[in-house]
């Protein structure tokens, strides 16, 4: 029993150091391109023009790596696929699909999302259905959200999920809540943080579903977006009011939680770390943040 332990011990350590090893092999430029291409999208007025351009330029620096045959790990494939992925034809697509598909097969853990909506685009850009449901398009800026056209013979809700795809029918709920209002326009009247937080509880009272997105992800990203302007109070209050409406649901804890010791507000604040941990044990953020505090000078 000793032995077998110890051998197991010793495969788990080596497991580790070979993923370890793996990270540290990772092209350090294509890190930098992917960050770039995701950078460029997450700005408040995105200019498609130029990130056209620079969505060319780094296609041909990726086609230039992997010339050079400096792609080789599975993060390195899988940031070269998310370069492709941004393309514009079916060739482009194409190498997003190749490139994922050799991610997956030298990591099996990596996540297979940007596999299926690869595939997706491929076939979209081939005026073929998508199969996994990735892709959704409206025609015109003041037309209404729609799930692209989809086979749903060709995949089941199972391999869905194994692709971190929502199941069809999570699926037609997320286009109704794409085509809901962001609750930022109701900030945007003017109105203060208390008159907000009165109006959400009303809209969440009412039978009728709201015409605004009160999800629990879309009131926790407006508490973040707050706290990037440094409204730490404005977005606490947003946050505890999360907890309020949501109160089942692990991450607002963990975002609260957050939110009150970056106020300095620590006891409270690991109080609902501790909260989060309950609803959810395999939260890791949170089990990191409470053994921080509880061992001040411990590296995690």
């Amino acid at each position: 029993m000793k032995l077998k332990l110890n051998t197991t011990l010793c495969l788990t350590i080596l497991c580790v150091s070979i993923s370890l090893s793996q990270n540290n092999m990772d092209n350090p430029e294509l890190k930098k391109l992917y960050k770039e291409d995701q950078a460029d999208r997450k700005t408040e007025k995105v200019d498609w023009k130029l990130i056209s351009e620079r969505d060319s330029l780094r296609r041909k620096r990726v086609y230039e790596l992997l010339k050079s045959d400096k792609v080789k790990t599975a993060n390195d494939y899988s940031n070269a696929a998310m370069i492709f992925q941004h393309g514009k034809d079916s060739i482009a697509f194409g190498m997003a699909v190749k490139l994922m598909k050799k991610a997956v097969s030298l990591d099996a853990t990596i996540s297979k999302w940007l596999l299926a909506a690869a595939i997706d685009r491929e076939l979209m850009s081939r005026d073929q259905p998508q199969i996994y449901g990735t892709q959704f398009v409206r025609k015109g800026k003041e037309d209404p959200w729609e799930l692209y056209t989809i086979d749903t013979t060709k995949i089941s809700d199972e391999e869905r999920i194994a692709h971190k795809v929502e199941t069809l029918a999570r699926l037609k709920e997320r286009v109704k809540l794409l085509n809901k209002k962001p609750i930022s326009e109701v900030l945007e009247t003017g109105i203060s943080i208390e008159e907000f937080i009165s109006f959400c509880r009303r809209e969440k009272t009412q039978k009728e579903e709201s015409k605004y997105n009160l999800t629990e992800i879309a009131i926790n990203n407006y508490g973040y977006e707050l706290m990037k302007k440094d409204k730490n109070k404005e977005a606490l209050a947003l946050f505890k009011l999360n907890v309020e409406l949501y109160p089942n649901a692990f991450n607002t804890y963990d975002s609260l939680g957050e939110c009150l010791l970056k106020l300095d507000e620590t006891e409270e604040g690991l109080s609902a770390y501790r909260k989060s941990l309950a609803l959810n044990p395999d939260n890791k953020n949170a089990e990191k943040i409470i053994k921080k505090y509880q061992n001040p000078g411990t590296q995690y």
